[in-house]
């Protein structure tokens, strides 16, 4: 193959992928939204590390009976299980995060897809968690109520069922609104600035 031969191959690759200097700077642009999102992930991690520590000692703090710890620690032991598996995934997304370098629009793509589906497993991963919460709340406020005397003399009254159930509700609202709102507030809004640059690369 000649000079010339060489010359027509480069001319005829494909150049879907280069990236020209003036899409480089809007591509680049994409890491200061990112950026955040790295931050807020490290900081997430630190902030449920120790709230995980404070619920697991709520039973010393509160006193529970040598029968209610062993339950406690039984359903803790699931629900520091459940945290591991999704802290094991946002820890991997984080370190995926740490190593891209935007310089094409592949890697932008890329980038804001896996930022999106991590979102949802983020919605997975609290929603995962309600179950708990509710049967923590419950076990709490039945202990607590145990203390007064007769309260439970003729078991549970319909007016106590009524109210257990309007704790689960509660609960469950509670959880699928306060998700949406902490997803958008640490992460979605930074997606968005992240598509806008996408959105703005398809115009040209």
């Amino acid at each position: 193959m000649d000079f010339n031969d060489i010359q027509n191959a480069w001319k005829n690759e494909q150049t879907e992928n280069v990236v020209l200097p003036n899409n480089l700077e809007k591509i680049q642009s994409a890491n200061t939204p990112l950026d955040q999102i790295r931050k807020n992930l490290k900081k997430e991690f630190i902030y449920q590390v120790i709230s995980i520590v404070l619920i697991g000692l709520i039973p010393l703090l509160l006193h529970f009976p040598a029968k209610g710890i062993v339950l406690f620690y039984l359903l803790f032991s699931l629900f520091t299980a459940v945290c591991v598996y999704y802290f094991v995934k946002f820890y991997l997304f984080y370190k995926r995060l740490s190593t891209i370098a935007l310089t094409t629009k592949d890697n932008l793509y890329e980038t804001y897809f896996d930022i999106r589906l991590n979102m949802e497993l983020y919605k997975t991963f609290g929603f995962a968690l309600t179950p708990f919460l509710i049967l923590y709340l419950i076990g709490l406020f039945y202990y607590q109520l145990s203390k007064i005397p007769n309260f439970f003399a003729d078991g549970f009254t319909n007016y106590q069922l009524v109210g257990l159930f309007s704790v689960v509700v509660f609960c469950m609202l509670f959880m699928g609104i306060a998700l949406e709102w902490w997803v958008h507030r640490f992460y979605g809004k930074y997606a968005k600035e992240i598509r806008k640059v996408i959105d703005e690369l398809k115009e040209e």
